[in-house]
This record gives C-alpha cells, structure tokens and sequence, in this order.
C-alpha cells in the first residue's frame, strides 16, 4: 500500500520519548491530589505549548484538578475535527515511584500510570508532531482535551467532555490496547455506588451488648452485594472505612461498590437490586446504598465501525494486527460512543499490570502505536 512507506519514514526518536515520559510518570497525579494533578497538566500544557499547540487551561471542578483543551496550527483550526481525548489523573498515591520506579527492564518499561494511560497520551501527542515535522497535512483539525478525573468516573468532567466531543467528527481516546494489539469499539457499561452502614454507639468494653456494630452490618453485606454478581451484571465492593475508636462500638462504616454490564438493560436491573439493600430500623440502624457516577453502555455503531476500518487500514499498511473488540473497564470513550459520535478507543501503548504495582508497558509500542494514530489522524476525511 502507497502509505505505508510514508508512515515508516515518520521520525520518532525512542530515547527522546521515553525521556520525555518519564518527567510525566514521575510527576505522580492521583485524582484525589489537586496539587499533583495540576502539576501534571502545567507539564503537559509546557509540553504541547513546545510541540506548537494553543492552550487553554480550565479550572477544575470543586475539589479536582484542572482540565486542558488545545488545538494545533491548521487553517480550520478553530471548527471541529479530530479529538484526542486522555486522561491525566492515576490512581496511584504520590510516593508509588519509591516502590514502582521509573525503569527499563527486558523490553519493558515501569512506572505508575505509564500505562493507564500516560504513555498512550503522550505517544498521541508525539504522533501529531512527527506528523507536523514531515509536513504532513491533514483534512481536518486536530485538537486535544486532556481531565481530570477518569479514574473516579468522570463526575466533574463529564458535562465538559460531552459538550467538547460534540464539536468533532472523530474521538481518539489512547487508552491502554487491548490483547493482541486490540483497540476498542464499545465498553460496558459501568455503575458506582456509595454504601453506608448504620450502627448504634455503645462503650465497646462496659456495654458492648448495647451497640450495633456498623463494621459488621458492612462486612455482612459484602457477601450479599458481591453474590448477585451473574452472567449479565458483575458487582464488587472495593472500598471500606469505618470506625474512629477501638474501644467505641462503630457507627458508620462507608464502602463503595462497582457494577458492570454489556447490555444498559442489565446495568439498570442491577441498580435496582442494589437500591432494594435499603433498610433502615426505627432505631436507625441499618444500611443505605446511593447511586453514583454512571457510564452508558456504549455498542459500536456504523459510524465507529467505519472509523476502526479506517485504523485497520493503517494497521495493514504497517504489518500489524489489529483486532477489535468491546471491553469492560469504563473510559472516557463511554460518553463519546454511547452519544453516537465515531469513537475509537484502546488507542494507547501495549502493557499490563494496569493499576498495580507491576504497571509497564511494551517499549516498542510508543513507536507502533504512534505511527498507528499518526497514520489514522492523516487519512481521516473531511
């Protein structure tokens, strides 16, 4: 194919991109962290402003960092085009570099959130300057929207990816690949919720009969909540706090509970069976499940189908696979597919061990991933 030779004449230089990921893994940005988060997004902002990019930084929504929106040089700079959607957010606590260092071993390369998904964002971002530097112009625009929040579902950002994605004709969302060198065409969809345990106070040594321990009421209902899980709708609590005193018999204990669906019909029974945990007593003892954050189901459609044809077009001119599939595990990608626009995900570098201490990814797939996006940026239509 004529393309191919183009592709592989794109310089990116694998020293230079693993330096420059590293100041990005190592500057560690845990949702929770505005401090750290925002000193991300100065260096990412740094980083796109010296790749030749306009930014523009947005205040973060109350209590998390703050969002970037920039857009590269292009004669229809200021319309819509394609949109490299990333997070920068991990979840990963400041201090994880003493025990997941940045390093090089056998092929691989470690650090936290290098691979979820830091070092797809910035193999992205480097794809469109190798494209700027071989003076390769694309049809359509190529802008970037870089949050904070992913990990925690996106409930502060929501409103802003959605009305963003809307402006554009394609969403590129470099989210780890799937096996196999796969990319995304549709995630399940996803539910979070807020679990509260009620008890009631007593002195845990001189009455310890008089109490109710909101400890025990959660333990109890873990088993309950996680045995609904079944072939259609998957439930696991992965969060538990409770107690201040051991010598106070507890009265709230707080948990969070994720479930995930292929089909949205499924999610919203799963919903409701877990709003039918509610029960309170007359004495308020008890238990108390809130809905949180929610991501749509999102089931490929012509319009992403044809955008992953597209990539496979680019993937065969480059001699690589490129399988696709929808995969569980929510994205930003929920939002953009589930609203009908084309959407590919699973766009980033090969790794593993995503949210562990054994995150990595597979060197040689920054150089293959961004050729890849780089290929598909410069081909996709008007």
């Amino acid at each position: 194919m004529s393309l191919a030779p183009s592709l592989v004449k794109l310089e990116f230089d694998i020293d230079d991109m693993l330096a420059g990921l590293q100041r990005w893994v190592e500057c560690e940005s845990p949702t929770f962290d505005v401090d750290a988060v925002n000193r991300m997004m100065t260096l990412a902002a740094e980083d796109l402003l010296e790749l030749g990019a306009e930014v523009e930084r947005i205040p973060g929504p109350t209590g998390l960092g703050d969002c970037l929106k920039a857009s590269f040089p292009h004669p229809a700079s200021e319309e819509g085009g394609i949109l490299i959607m990333a997070h920068l957010d991990t979840v990963h606590p400041v201090g994880t570099l003493e025990t997941l260092p940045f390093r090089h071993e056998g092929g691989r390369c470690y650090g936290p959130g290098i691979c979820d998904m830091k070092g797809g964002t910035f193999a992205a971002l480097h794809a469109v300057a190798a494209l700027r530097k071989a003076g390769v112009d694309t049809a359509l625009p190529i802008h970037v929207l870089l949050t904070c929040d992913e990990e925690i579902g996106s409930p502060g950002t929501r409103e802003l990816i959605e009305r963003e994605a809307a402006k554009h004709h394609y969403i590129l969302v470099p989210e780890p690949a799937r096996a196999g060198n796969g990319v995304v065409t549709g995630r399940y969809a996803i539910a979070r919720f807020d679990l509260l345990a009620h008890g009631r106070p007593s002195h845990a040594g001189a009455a310890l009969a008089d109490g109710h321990s909101a400890i025990r009421e959660m333990v109890a209902r873990i088993p309950e909540i996680e045995s609904m899980t079944g072939d259609d709708c998957t439930f696991s609590v992965g969060v538990v706090q409770g107690g201040q005193w051991v010598n106070c018999v507890s009265t709230s204990c707080r948990g969070e509970a994720l479930s995930m669906a292929k089909r949205q019909a499924d999610l919203d029974r799963g919903i409701e069976r877990m709003l039918a945990l509610n029960q309170r007593d007359a004495d308020g003892v008890g238990f108390e499940v809130k809905l949180g954050v929610v991501r749509p189901v999102w089931e490929a459609d012509e319009a992403t189908l044809s955008l992953y044809a597209q990539a496979r077009l680019i993937a065969n001119a480059l001699q690589m696979p490129l399988p696709h599939a929808s995969s569980g595990g929510g994205s930003d990608g929920n939002f953009t597919g589930a609203m009908g626009l084309p959407t590919l995900d699973g766009l980033g570098v090969r790794g593993a061990g995503i949210h562990t201490l054994n995150e990595h990814i597979e060197i040689n797939s920054l150089v293959d991933r961004a050729r890849l996006m780089a290929g598909l940026m410069a081909t996709l239509p008007a």
